[in-house]
């Protein structure tokens, strides 16, 4: 039974990848593209968790955790960007 709740939540967050990177290349605005780059790291948590459950190892759990890291600091740094035209003042 877990098996297929695995594969069904795999097609379902790989899915949901693609809908990010179709938004991420036809997006107008840079907020979009913000936007759809961080619930892409989203999803890429989750099927690394998925992943980390599937395979019954801790190594993809303490990745996740790095890029969840990098995500935040990522997302940050697009938004003083986008507000200030430069990061590092």
């Amino acid at each position: 039974m877990i098996e297929t709740a695995l594969t069904f939540a795999f097609g379902c967050f790989g899915l949901a990848m693609l809908m990010n990177l179709w938004k991420i290349i036809t997006a107008e605005g840079v907020g979009d593209r913000v936007l759809a780059l961080d619930t892409m790291v989203i999803n890429s948590i989750a099927i690394l968790v998925l992943m980390g459950i599937s395979e019954g190892t801790e190594i993809f759990f303490e990745a996740t955790m790095i890029i969840a890291m990098l995500g935040f600091v990522s997302t940050v740094a697009y938004a003083r960007f986008m507000l200030r035209g430069n990061i590092i003042e």
